[in-house]
């Protein structure tokens, strides 16, 4: 979900009292604690939204189920999706969010034939991608995997391949299952009625611990105004305990009045105070966004990025974290998928689907190297979701290229464009916005032997520049 500064007007956590400190600081010292502040919470906020409207409010388009229960979609990513930008329209996913303040979770899966891709992303309220189970991580057998939060210091039982820790007391779990084509569905639901997500207790076949308490969760929505932000990372923040990279950031939010569980009083700020926190929330939003788009190496208008990992991965950088977050939410690390992204030609000039007609060339032999799968998604440039287009092709892959046409010197040319390029070209016809164009290319599990794109934005293969059609 893109989420530029999600606030709240009129919610109310419990009263507080305004900070001595925050009141002792300057307008300078406090627009600065609001930037930073602003890039530290922006990934925690965005992924509170998405927790919200997927497991939280029913009412929500977005539902998928209850904490601790996996929702299967027997289908790709649409239009419809609208809770996550640049979804990912290649695996039919399943979904669910984990409370691990009672007991663990355990998640199971089954033998999968080692033809098909998956992958099982672990993702904290931090956005760190703890763990992977997969074929590239885990391999293709079936297995049982134990989750448990920040607080649990127990032992694993028999039967448990492998314990993740989550640093957050909630925590996303993504199941991506490779669909080969339209037919291929039924097979992919088999499989995910295979995916199992269960509380320890219930795996063990044991009488279930005590309940952990019940939260009031506060509604969070796209058009809620901006002061509230902080409120929201408040919130969020009671189930994170910090690790040691956070000591400072905690420190300097708390000096401005933002504390683990508790409201951010704006009302009681000074006027110069209040416009002080407005203006570096602004200043931090801005960084992020130039940053998006100045992120990694920019190769024949690509921008080639290592935007994901864990913990130890962003140490602490939370701009290069703010960044993966807003360029699309629970990316994967690039061992497990590498996403080159393009708005512009390589000279720079923005795509633009109102004005142009563009082609995108693979020379022969040069076509993405994988050892899963490749793709190229199409998204509208201003809100990074998929756009309706009169054939509900959202992305061209690899397991198309049977269906694709070549051309006669090996070559295969992948048409952009708002208008079909003709019968004869509309199996390579990939529709775009009448408006600003966001691609983003997906590598599956990228080959490590040249040619590799690995590392991100220095390796051997390069993905090609796109054109203007003539």
């Amino acid at each position: 979900m893109k989420i530029k500064a999600i606030t709240s007007v009129g919610l109310v956590f419990g009263l507080a009292l305004t900070s001595l400190r925050a009141v002792a600081m300057t307008p300078a010292e406090t627009k600065a604690i609001a930037e930073e502040g602003f890039i530290y919470g922006l990934p925690i906020v965005m992924n509170y939204g998405v927790m919200y409207e997927y497991a939280v409010d029913k009412n929500s388009s977005q539902f998928k189920a209850p904490f601790n229960l996996l929702n299967s979609m027997h289908r790709v990513a649409t239009p419809e999706d609208t809770a996550v930008v640049t979804p990912n329209s290649d695996t039919p996913y399943s979904v669910g969010f984990m409370d691990l303040r009672a007991e663990p979770i355990v998640i199971s899966v089954p033998a999968i034939e080692k033809s098909r891709y998956y992958s099982v992303q672990l993702c904290d309220g931090n956005t760190f991608n703890y763990g992977y189970i997969g074929t590239r991580a885990t391999g293709s057998e079936a297995g049982d995997y134990l989750v448990g939060g920040p607080d649990w210091k127990g032992e694993a039982p028999p039967g448990i391949q492998k314990v993740f820790n989550s640093s957050t007391q909630f925590s996303i779990v993504i199941f991506r299952t490779q669909l080969f084509n339209p037919a291929d569905m039924p097979n992919v639901i088999k499989i995910q009625e295979g995916y199992k997500m269960q509380p320890l207790s219930a795996f063990l076949k044991q009488p279930a611990p005590s309940a952990a308490s019940a939260i009031n969760f506060p509604k969070i929505n796209k058009e809620l105004a901006k002061t509230g932000f902080f409120d929201y990372l408040g919130f969020c923040l009671q189930f994170a305990p910090p690790g040691p990279e956070e000591k400072d950031i905690r420190e300097k939010l708390a000096r401005l009045g933002v504390s683990a569980g508790k409201p951010f009083d704006f009302k009681t700020l000074s006027p110069e105070q209040k416009a002080a926190v407005v203006e570096g929330m602004k200043t931090g939003e801005a960084k992020v966004t130039q940053a998006v788009d100045k992120a990694g190496k920019n190769i024949n208008g690509w921008r080639v990025t290592d935007p994901d990992g864990d913990r130890t991965f962003f140490n602490g950088d939370w701009l290069k974290r703010a960044v993966a977050a807003q360029a699309g939410i629970y990316g994967n690390d690039s061992a497990e998928a590498t996403y080159p992204l393009t708005r512009t030609l390589p000279d720079g000039e923005p795509l633009d689907g109102s004005k142009h007609n563009y082609t995108l060339t693979f020379p022969a032999g040069q076509l993405p190297p994988v050892n899963a799968f490749w793709s190229v998604t199409m998204y509208d440039g201003k809100s990074q979701l998929l756009i309706k287009n009169p054939i509900d092709r959202y992305l061209i892959n690899s397991p198309m290229l049977p269906n694709l046409k070549k051309n006669q010197d090996g070559s295969l040319t992948l048409y952009l464009q708002k208008d079909s390029p003709g019968k004869d070209k509309e199996s390579n016809w990939l529709p775009a916005p009448n408006d600003v164009i966001y691609l983003v290319m997906r590598l599956y599990w990228p080959k490590t032997e040249a040619p590799s794109i690995l590392p991100p934005g220095e390796g051997t293969w390069k993905p090609p520049g796109i054109v203007k059609a003539k």
